[in-house]
């Protein structure tokens, strides 16, 4: 049986994409282009692209992008292979992910959602990211606006 607890967190590598290219196709009617994910892996100075693997063998599940800059951080890409969702592995990776960038000095960390993905918003309300406005026409296929949402961190002590 899978738990978040067999799972782990590591920086996604270009033997990673056949998978990646896999689940992003599962997971999103748009899905980005392997150049994409290229771009994320070579890109080491703002983006950290993480996989989702699970134990003992590395398999590749998911993943997580964020971009950080300055104190703003922003995640761009998170997906879970449909086998593996409600099973508690994406909250762990979200939770991991949130503390890295809270370690690292981020002020805040803001995403995009779809208002049709109800699982997404219910994790992202679970863990302090509230709604920040509306991006009008930012999906196609099928169009749909964006929910732009927000997590702030409350400033370390010293700060």
């Amino acid at each position: 049986m899978l738990s978040p607890s067999s799972c782990y967190l590591r920086r996604m590598q270009e033997r990673d994409l056949p998978f990646i290219l896999e689940i992003e196709r599962l997971s999103f009617p748009n899905p980005w282009h392997e150049s994409s994910f290229r771009g994320e892996i070579e890109n080491l100075h703002i983006s950290y692209p993480s996989v989702i693997a699970q134990r003992p063998h590395d398999r590749i599940i998911g993943y997580i992008i964020f971009w950080y800059l300055a104190d703003k951080a922003q995640i761009s890409n998170f997906a879970l292979h449909p086998d593996f969702r409600g099973l508690g592995v994406g909250e762990s990776a979200l939770k991991k992910t949130l503390g890295a960038i809270r370690a690292m000095g981020a002020r805040h960390v803001v995403l995009e959602v779809r208002p049709s993905n109800t699982p997404a918003l219910s994790l992202y309300h679970k863990h302090g990211f509230v709604l920040l406005g509306t991006q009008q026409g930012y999906y196609q296929n099928p169009p749909e606006d964006a929910l732009v949402m927000i997590r702030y961190f409350a400033p370390a002590q010293g700060d």
